[in-house]
């Protein structure tokens, strides 16, 4: 997650997993996310500009740079990036929908090693940008700007989904778990994360840091409100584990639930030499016991199953 610091939430957005029966509001939020991610690509800049020029083959060599080793340290790999999660020897069989392509350091890995690979966003500019990247490494995948609540796609055409950091943001987030358990094979599995409600980011980072040292309770602002203006997205639910189970539970069998989060989240001081300092001293292994054992992560991956066989009540 990045700062953002928006003025304000979305009208009627007014708790951490809210959505909306009014289909004008339900749109307008769709269109401020678009809107929003439009214009602030995540490109992992917010504090160092990108030198390098932009859909360049050295612009998005630092992107990964940035991005990767921000994820080693939560997520160590083996091989390469994500294979915690993914397993890459088994894409070769495998049609992916990647849902919010970004910058495509995803597409990438998965472009690589997948039989097919399709990549989708809400943004002309993410479309644009991995379509750039993919052509610097001589990658096939096919790439469509398409809002994910509504996808074009058949029935049961992959076998894999995936979503990073993604879902959360939409006006209505069920409605895309909808649309993924369509276009999932029998057995198929979506590995999705989105972003974790916890005591740690709403009592200590949220509450406390920014809240009362801040002085954003002293300006009216709620915990909700310092949440949303403090991340990234027009809009971003923050889902309990129990409330984001109880929502999947509805349409997929739960695999495997996690929690991860950024090492920069323990050490709730501003960007400078000094955090940087204790981040590099402090070992990965000690922060991973925080973030992702005591489940102090803002992270929140699950892997999620289609059954084959429709269960009929007794």
């Amino acid at each position: 997650m990045k700062a953002s610091l928006k003025e304000s939430a979305l009208e009627g957005f007014d708790h951490p997993t809210a959505v909306s029966g009014d289909r004008n509001k339900t749109a307008a939020w769709q269109e401020a996310n678009r809107r929003w991610w439009e214009t602030n690509p995540m490109r992992y800049d917010w504090r160092d500009i990108i030198a390098a020029l932009e859909f360049s083959k050295e612009f998005y060599e630092e992107i990964d740079r940035r991005f990767f080793s921000d994820a080693a340290s939560d997520m160590p790999w083996r091989k390469r990036p994500f294979d915690a999660l993914i397993d890459f020897d088994l894409l070769r069989s495998k049609d992916i929908l990647e849902i919010g392509i970004g910058n495509g350091s995803h597409a990438e890995l998965l472009a690589r090693s997948a039989k097919s690979y399709t990549g989708i966003d809400l943004t002309h500019y993410a479309v644009k940008s991995t379509s750039r990247r993919l052509h610097h490494q001589n990658l096939e995948a096919k790439l469509c700007q398409m809002d994910a609540e509504d996808l074009s796609f058949a029935d049961e055409s992959f076998d894999i989904v995936w979503s990073w950091g993604v879902i959360h943001h939409s006006a209505n987030t069920e409605r895309i778990l909808q649309q993924i358990k369509r276009v999932l094979r029998p057995g198929g599995e979506a590995i999705i994360m989105v972003y974790h409600r916890n005591w740690w980011n709403t009592l200590v980072l949220a509450g406390f840091f920014r809240g009362i040292l801040g002085g954003e309770f002293f300006r009216g602002r709620s915990t909700h409100d310092i949440m949303q203006r403090w991340t990234d997205g027009a809009l971003a639910r923050f889902y309990t584990v129990s409330e984001w189970e109880s929502l999947t539970r509805r349409y997929f069998v739960t695999e495997r639930t996690q929690i991860f989060g950024s090492k920069g989240e323990l050490f709730p001081l501003p960007s400078s030499p000094l955090k940087r300092f204790i981040m590099d001293v402090t070992p990965n292994m000690v922060t991973r016991k925080f973030l992702n054992s005591c489940r102090m992560g803002s992270y929140l991956v699950s892997s999620l199953r289609k059954e084959k066989t429709i269960r009929h009540s007794t």
